[in-house]
């Protein structure tokens, strides 16, 4: 079943394993969630768990939002995500969910929004090949081709110049090399999607091996 977490990305680091290797790793904090619903067939016509991470200021929640909380005794919530395929018998709601429900070992899927490039040409934002640089060719970072001549437009799904990034993007299968549960952190080898600061979701791999 689905274990998951929400955090935040500290940023990045270097661990070295037992044998002298050396590990880049990602350094999250998940302080702990707050199970603030359980979602069942019957009631909602599907079953999750929502979980609630970092406390908001009671002036910025609205009459909803804080009567949500209440049920589970807990401030407002910043962020509030669900996940599904969990045993729903494992959380009541008001429970914490902390860091040490994941070991040394675990693979899990990071979910996040990754940086925001701005506009940027085709070179760049899909990896197209660029023209001679030489100073006849007159054709150096173009995009290239806009199809053939009969239709007279240009298809859908060209590749072309536009906004980058700022996307949600999941990497998948990535180990957990330490789990500090007295300060709340996770070391994921390798990096995740975002910048410092950035919420993550972090769950159990959907193709772990």
């Amino acid at each position: 079943m689905t274990k998951g977490i929400l955090g935040r990305k500290i940023g990045m680091t270097q661990v070295f394993a037992e044998n002298g290797e050396l590990i880049p790793v990602t350094v999250v904090e998940a302080a702990p969630n707050v199970v603030l619903q359980v979602k069942s067939v019957e009631a909602d016509g599907y079953e999750a768990v929502q979980v609630g991470f970092e406390d908001k200021r009671e002036k910025l929640s609205n009459k909803p939002e804080k009567g949500h909380t209440e049920k589970a005794k807990t401030a407002p919530k910043r962020f509030i995500r669900e996940f599904r395929e969990v045993n729903l018998g494992d959380y009541e709601v008001g429970q914490e969910v902390q860091v040490n429900i994941f070991a040394e070992g675990d693979l899990v899927d990071v979910t996040g929004i990754s940086k925001g490039k701005g506009f940027q040409g085709a070179i760049k934002r899909h990896g197209q090949s660029r023209g001679p640089m030489a100073h006849g060719s007159r054709y150096h970072r173009r995009p290239g081709s806009m199809g053939p001549v009969a239709p007279n437009r240009v298809f859908k799904g060209k590749l072309l110049p536009g906004r980058m990034g700022g996307e949600q993007i999941t990497v998948q299968n990535l180990q957990i090399v330490r789990v500090d549960a007295d300060r709340n952190l996770l070391l994921i080898k390798g990096n995740v999607p975002g910048a410092r600061k950035a919420l993550l979701k972090i769950k159990s791999a959907v193709k772990a091996k």
